[in-house]
């Protein structure tokens, strides 16, 4: 993979951001005092007056964001996932959720790919958290142009957005003159018969790696692209589950409350079908090399392939 183009999806938030920018005034930006890590330093360069450093009070900031939304503005709030989705959950719910303004959260470094800050700084329960209050649109892109196409799409939609980014540099799969975001609507990257592979963010690339190694293996799986959690493209889910009867969900986050959960709600309502969780197993990261933690916790290509062939 060492000629796949990578760019980490953070960096791929603070260029849309640029961009957005020049295009409607309204948009504004503000941070937690992270802005050279999550990149919104980029739009802050570009737009130093439309850009609010609120320094390390998250909950302080989304309740600032939620006032200037009030006023017709467009505010994307920034931090890591742990702060943006953690630290400031109750922020989040009562002052934009409940209310349903339009906020967007930009919520950086999630996941075990955080690497070597630990476990205290990778957030493994942010989807679950913003999956449960209402009206929460939750987008966790896979790739550079996905998230681009994500942040945009996500300053069009009226309500509250939580968009996930991450550390790490991660491999380009999508075709940036062809690619079309929805909000909504999932992407089928693969046709299979044998079982379908659901996976989302950095996720997405093991799961078309893990299907190669199938293949060899005589096994046809259909891999689909969830970058929308909430709201699901549950018809698609349900029409994959009948077409293969197996079903394998794969993300860089617990299997507990994200897309595995989201998946399992769907047909266990609509069409009960096996399902394999991979992702965190109920257990804190730890401090490594991202690339070394993927692979001990079997979320690279081969450790998705292992489970699943396992599986079958």
């Amino acid at each position: 993979m060492s000629d796949v183009k990578k760019v980490a999806t953070r960096d791929s938030y603070g260029q849309a951001l640029k961009e957005l920018g020049a295009e409607n005034p309204q948009v504004i930006v503000f941070d937690a005092d992270l802005a050279g890590a999550t990149k919104t330093g980029v739009f802050k360069k570009e737009y130093p007056d439309r850009f609010f450093d609120c320094g390390i009070a998250e909950g302080n900031m989304m309740g600032i964001a939620a006032g200037a939304a009030t006023m017709g503005k467009i505010p994307f709030v920034s931090s890591f996932a742990m702060f943006a989705a953690g630290r400031a959950f109750e922020q989040v719910r009562n002052s934009i959720g409940y209310t349903r303004l339009n906020v967007k959260i930009g919520a950086t470094h999630a996941g075990i790919s955080v690497g070597e800050d630990g476990a205290t700084h990778q957030c493994n329960e942010d989807i679950a958290l913003m999956r449960t209050i209402p009206g929460m649109v939750v987008i966790n892109p896979c790739d550079d142009v996905e998230a681009k196409a994500a942040v945009k799409a996500a300053a069009a939609y009226e309500g509250p957005v939580y968009l996930r980014f991450g550390r790490l540099a991660v491999p380009v799969v999508n075709d940036e003159a062809t690619y079309k975001f929805e909000i909504g609507k999932g992407v089928t990257l693969r046709e299979g018969k044998d079982v379908t592979i659901i996976a989302t963010g950095l996720c997405v690339n093991s799961a078309l790696e893990a299907a190669e190694k199938l293949a060899a293996d005589g096994i046809s799986a259909k891999v689909i692209n969830i970058h929308t959690i909430k709201p699901l493209d549950a018809e698609l889910v349900v029409a994959a589950a009948k077409e293969t009867g197996k079903v394998v969900t794969v993300e860089e986050h617990s299997v507990i409350g994200g897309l595995g959960g989201a998946v399992c709600e769907v047909l266990s309502e609509k069409a009960p079908t096996p399902v394999l969780r991979i992702g965190v197993q109920d257990t804190f990261g730890e401090s490594g090399p991202a690339v070394k933690l993927l692979e001990k916790y079997k979320l690279d290509g081969n450790g998705v392939y292992e489970q699943v062939k396992a599986w079958l």
